[in-house]
């Protein structure tokens, strides 16, 4: 991908996520964002979407905010994903959640399926056809909207990202993990989506 902006490293964002995240958070990823998240250690309250459900991670984040109005959660989704389900944009705030926040990683391809550019990417910026996913927030009413390309600005808003009342958004500019590959899912999705809501039920909710 030939971008000039400047982007942060994906692992190095996923880590200031996880060391931010309170233990009753429930945190969905996808797609890349699942990959580093698991390599990282997932926790009994996260759900990383693998193998893929490409554009259902808003679904299933807007579905547990509404079940647990009581914990914070948080969905890291990615740009060729958000791409895949636009509507949820609308349908997250309708319903208006507040303890939702919605972290898109943008790196400009779609990285797990060959690095193809997304519509996103430095092509079609260079066309005037870039999609605006900041602006797109915004339109749909987002109530907090947050854009970062630089990691120790990340670093230091997070707290501020996550304890704000939602739904959030925020758009990380992420660089791409040269010669990565999917995610490896960590066992049958039936058995994980069970252990999840054995442990939803245990907490606040």
């Amino acid at each position: 991908m030939n971008d000039a902006r400047e982007r942060m490293p994906l692992c190095d964002a996923m880590i200031a996520l996880h060391r931010a995240r309170r233990a009753d958070d429930v945190v969905i990823t996808s797609m890349g964002a699942a990959r580093e998240w698991m390599a990282l250690g997932a926790g009994p309250l996260d759900l990383p979407l693998v193998p893929s459900s490409m554009g259902l991670a808003t679904s299933f984040g807007l579905g547990l905010a509404l079940a647990q109005p009581n914990r914070r959660v948080i969905v890291v989704n990615g740009d060729g994903a958000m791409l895949m389900n636009l509507g949820s944009l609308v349908t997250i705030t309708a319903a208006a959640p507040a303890n939702l926040t919605l972290i898109l990683v943008d790196n400009g391809v779609y990285e797990v399926t060959g690095a193809q550019p997304t519509p996103g990417a430095a092509p079609a910026r260079a066309l005037g056809d870039a999609v605006d996913f900041e602006a797109m927030a915004r339109a749909c009413g987002f109530r907090s909207i947050f854009h970062f390309a630089d990691l120790a600005q990340w670093q230091q808003e997070i707290e501020r990202v996550l304890d704000g009342t939602g739904p959030t958004f925020a758009l990380l500019d992420v660089s791409t993990v040269p010669g990565s590959r999917g995610p490896r899912s960590p066992g049958p999705a039936g058995a994980r989506a069970l252990a999840l809501r054995r442990q939803l039920t245990l907490g606040p909710r």
